[in-house]
């Protein structure tokens, strides 16, 4: 066979490659939502975390367990996704902890800002909101708006307790532990889970940033 032959040859295959190449349809990319999803990323990544099926309406907390030693108040600060519901506890521009949240209702919203620590006490109940007991200590209102309902003689309000308080705004606005609904559900405050709390409240202080968007 001919040398000019051959390089004939080599170059029709290569053409042939080329054009099953370009017309090979590129491979389907399932969605979360697809039955036959499966999460491509390694199981304990944080990238594994975001992509399993429930983000980011679970309950399950996600912690990077070499990063959070090593994170302490001069370091961190606290990103709140109003939108998603989650909490994300930072050391600089890494993720140490992302938690779930439960922040305003339509009617009663959380603000977007970027907020920092103006207060942190460890027992801390609402002054506003709670529960009203009547003089034999017995529930006659629950859920009650201690500048609206009122308190029968011999009764009193029970604030409903933030432990864990972090306030963000002097009109009342904190992170602290209460019901944490898959929706907005509070009175503004940003919630978050009694069992995840107490360790953001140990890596913040006052000063700390607290960006709710």
């Amino acid at each position: 066979m001919s040398l000019n032959r051959t390089f004939l040859l080599l170059l029709g295959g290569l053409a042939a490659l080329l054009s099953s190449c370009a017309t090979k349809p590129a491979a389907p990319t399932l969605s979360k939502t697809d039955e036959g999803y499966v999460n491509p990323y390694e199981p304990g990544s944080y990238e594994h975390f975001t992509a399993e099926k429930k983000y980011p309406k679970t309950y399950n907390v996600w912690r990077n367990i070499q990063l959070l030693p090593e994170t302490n108040s001069s370091n961190s600060w606290v990103k709140i996704s109003l939108s998603e519901q989650r909490g994300f506890l930072m050391n600089g521009d890494e993720v140490v902890m992302d938690y779930p949240i439960c922040s305003g209702t339509k009617s009663r919203p959380t603000p977007a800002g970027d907020y920092k620590v103006l207060e942190k006490v460890v027992d801390k109940s609402s002054n506003t909101y709670g529960k009203i007991l009547d003089a034999e200590g017995e529930v006659v209102t629950r859920n009650a708006d201690a500048t609206k309902d009122e308190i029968p003689e011999g009764g009193k309000f029970v604030g409903a307790p933030m432990k864990y308080w972090m306030r963000i705004s002097w009109d009342g606005i904190g992170h602290h532990i209460g019901p944490v609904r898959r929706y907005p559900a509070s009175h503004a405050c940003i919630r978050g889970p009694s069992k995840t709390m107490p360790t953001v409240y140990s890596k913040m202080m006052v000063g700390s940033r607290v960006l709710v968007e």
